[in-house]
């Protein structure tokens, strides 16, 4: 299932990078492009300043699950208490790890488009 939702967030990128790709080829005057190309990168720049908020939420759940690791050990609970924690802190791990994987996605494809972007604003 994680896979399948790492395939679905580069196909949702790739199928909004193919409209910022044929969108900017179809239109015909050069201020029209110019235009849309600098919406789409006002559009790239918040998603990219969301992402990299993401990665700050993400480094506070990593912090979060070592201090969990840590006082798992000083409580002195029984196995099945321990066995439950582990459980879920590897859950915790899992979610972490496929968010920051998610967030690696879209600013692979932002950076495409970007990069798409400018290639259209300053060319002719």
């Amino acid at each position: 299932m994680k896979y399948l939702s790492y395939i679905y967030r580069a196909a949702a990128n790739f199928a909004f990078l193919a409209l910022v790709y044929f969108s900017l080829n179809f239109i015909g005057t050069y201020q029209q492009r110019a235009i849309v190309a600098a919406l789409v990168l006002a559009y790239a720049g918040m998603r990219a300043i969301s992402a990299a908020r993401g990665f700050v939420f993400f480094k506070a759940i990593q912090k979060l699950e070592l201090e969990t690791r840590r006082l798992g050990g000083l409580a002195g609970e029984g196995p099945s208490a321990v066995a439950s924690r582990k459980a879920l802190v590897g859950d915790v791990v899992q979610q972490r790890q496929a968010g920051e994987m998610k967030a690696y996605i879209d600013l692979f494809f932002l950076a495409i488009i970007v990069v798409l972007c400018v290639v259209k604003i300053v060319t002719d």
